[in-house]
């Protein structure tokens, strides 16, 4: 019987695709079943109103257009200007009930709270400027002067050990998967400087989609040129009190940690080696605007065709940006709809020092990213909470003197002009890519090498193999007086040893992930495996006995055989499998039954607690 077993078994990996569900009605049912920027909001301009609307689908304003002409768009500031008495203007068309307006003489508020009465529109919503992550002025994390290497070097893609448990072990995940060019990831951000060498090969031309002339800074509205011409400001610029401030070359530094060219003999290498980057312009001076945000994200996602066609669209959208509050309905709306055309969006939880995760990151379907520290407890400056799905690296410096290197920062491409663009270098020990903002990356580029692996995956799928591939958090090692991360509240809280109610599921595990995806890979044998037997044991003991079976790794699988219902479970190739050789139906040319995916067999044991 075993080696009929082990036959059937080996078949499976080869034919993997024709096998049939588990025709067993419960287990079938139950398986299906650090800112440099600031992030609270800037105070409204109490005589222009931006918002977001979203009219209803049986409103007058969307009657079904006459035989044979296109289908209405939602431009409809004339209409609401004589029906409430203001002067609007028409924005860009989000989707097709939803557009952007703008109103003089009142607040975003006030215009949101008139359209709101009114019994033709859904909703309508502030639309507010975001911001890139960063690294705040914290005295943990000094800002840079000079140009140096850090001694530690890339030491976030390394394999974890006594000194770095953070790191994430990109290396181990390159031996399953270099990427593949096929898979795009964009990068909604400031622009990338396409000039930079380790860039150059790695880049889509984008899209720019600031319409304001002032916050683009590149002298135009809306474009085809994707480049960061800078973001630099003089004191007061943003109208928020704040300093000076250099240009960030905050995506060309985002750019860089998912995609710097591999094995080219020069500067640093990218997470997911040979994937490409889509550049989405919608950040410049002061942040950028929701309206041109989620523009991006439609247009990234190939769900939107305006104002362009893309003709690479992305898997995976990476916005290091955000800002406070909860998740409104245009960004919900826009969520749902990427999410549901198969692109898994992943957001930078926030720099607000242990306070909430911000918006995008804050929306269902998104993959929020928290910031560790070198040692794995949560780094001061990142915001958490129950939003967030996993945690990674953000760069921290350990030496607090104003003159000292930091020691682990993360490293990345940048530019070296203090304002406009000058030459292209990398960022170091005094010159630091610190925040969540570069948390995020690193976790796109690791679902770039899963979908790279396996581009079946949907980003459900992905979220839950990013979470069962997950190293558990830290408990020890930092300064006695560390204490477990609260629940985020009015007061900071700064470094504290991470939950998985304020940091996600674990510690980001790039080959632990890429290895459950991967069709074909033996990644079993080990405590993540066991815990998902021994789950299946206590859920559902009328068809697996425990009977304390033993588990079995041979030829590229591993299994369970309980002999008091006669009947086996296996893994291999990223599944699990079911097998009651007495119960095969007559004829059944298939008889190992699919019960899923590990990674989504993972993820419910460790929400049980196994």
């Amino acid at each position: 019987m075993r080696s009929r077993l082990l036959t059937v078994w080996l078949m499976v990996l080869a034919l993997g695709a024709g096998l049939l569900w588990l025709p067993l009605g419960a287990m079938a049912a139950a398986e299906r079943g650090p800112a440099r920027r600031v992030t609270v909001a800037q105070a409204e301009d109490a005589s222009l109103a931006r918002v977001i609307v979203k009219y209803r689908g049986d409103s007058a304003l969307m009657r079904p257009p006459a035989a044979g002409r296109e289908a209405p768009q939602p431009q409809h500031a004339a209409t609401l200007s004589r029906r409430l008495s203001l002067p609007l203007a028409d924005g860009r068309v989000l989707g097709s009930r939803t557009q952007a307006l703008r109103g003089t003489g009142l607040s975003s508020t006030q215009l949101v709270r008139r359209l709101a009465a009114q019994s033709d529109v859904e909703w309508a919503v502030p639309d507010r400027r975001r911001h890139w992550y960063a690294v705040p002025s914290d005295p943990y994390y000094p800002g840079g002067q000079t140009t140096i290497t850090p001694t530690v070097g890339q030491w976030y893609l390394r394999a974890p050990d006594g000194t770095t448990p953070s790191a994430i072990n990109a290396a181990g995940a390159w031996d399953l998967s270099l990427g593949a060019a096929s898979i795009t990831v964009a990068v909604l951000d400031t622009g990338v400087r396409f000039d930079h060498p380790d860039l150059a090969s790695k880049l889509y031309p984008g899209y720019d989609f600031i319409a304001d002339r002032d916050t683009a800074n590149d002298g135009g509205g809306r474009d085809s040129d994707a480049s960061d011409p800078g973001d630099g400001t003089s004191y007061n610029f943003c109208g928020d009190g704040g300093s000076a401030e250099d240009s960030s070359w905050h995506g060309t530094q985002v750019a860089g940690l998912i995609a710097a060219a591999r094995n080219n003999g020069q500067g640093i290498a990218g997470v997911g080696g040979s994937v490409m980057v889509l550049p989405v312009r919608v950040l410049g001076r002061c942040g950028g605007y929701d309206s041109d945000i989620i523009a991006g994200m439609r247009w990234a996602a190939g769900v939107s065709n305006v104002p362009v066609s893309n003709a690479h669209p992305a898997r995976v959208i990476n916005m290091s940006l955000g800002g406070s509050g909860s998740c409104d309905p245009s960004y919900r709306d826009a969520v749902n709809e990427i999410t549901a055309a198969g692109v898994a969006i992943v957001a930078a939880a926030g720099n607000d020092t242990g306070h909430a995760v911000g918006v995008p990151a804050n929306c269902l379907g998104v993959i929020a990213v928290a910031g560790v520290r070198h040692l794995g407890s949560k780094v001061g400056y990142s915001s958490i909470g129950p939003e967030v799905t996993i945690a990674a690296p953000a760069g921290n410096c350990v030496n607090i003197e104003s003159d000292a290197p930091c020691l682990f920062p993360l490293m990345s491409t940048t530019n070296l002009g203090t304002s406009v663009p000058a030459a292209n270098g990398y960022t170091d020990s005094f010159n630091s890519t610190l925040g969540t903002s570069f948390s995020s990356p690193l976790v796109a580029g690791t679902v770039a090498l899963m979908l790279s692996a396996n581009p079946s995956l949907t980003p459900a799928q992905v979220k839950a193999a990013l979470k069962a591939g997950s190293r558990r958090f830290p408990t020890s090692g930092s300064d006695a007086s560390t204490l477990a991360c609260a629940a985020p509240s009015a007061a900071d809280q700064l470094e504290c040893y991470c939950t998985t109610t304020t940091c996600g599921a674990g510690l980001l595990d790039a080959a632990a992930s890429v290895s459950l995806v991967t069709p074909g890979t033996v990644n079993y044998g080990n405590a993540d495996s066991d815990r998902v037997f021994n789950y299946l044991e206590t859920r559902y003991p009328q068809y697996i006995a425990p009977s304390g079976a033993k588990s079995v790794a041979d030829s590229g699988y591993y299994y369970r055989h309980y002999s008091g219902t006669s009947s086996y479970v296996g893994m291999a190739g990223g599944n699990v499998y079911y097998l009651v050789p007495a119960l095969n139906a007559p004829g059944d040319p298939n008889p190992i039954k699919l019960l899923g995916s590990l990674a989504d067999w993972l993820a419910q044991a460790a929400a049980a607690g196994f």
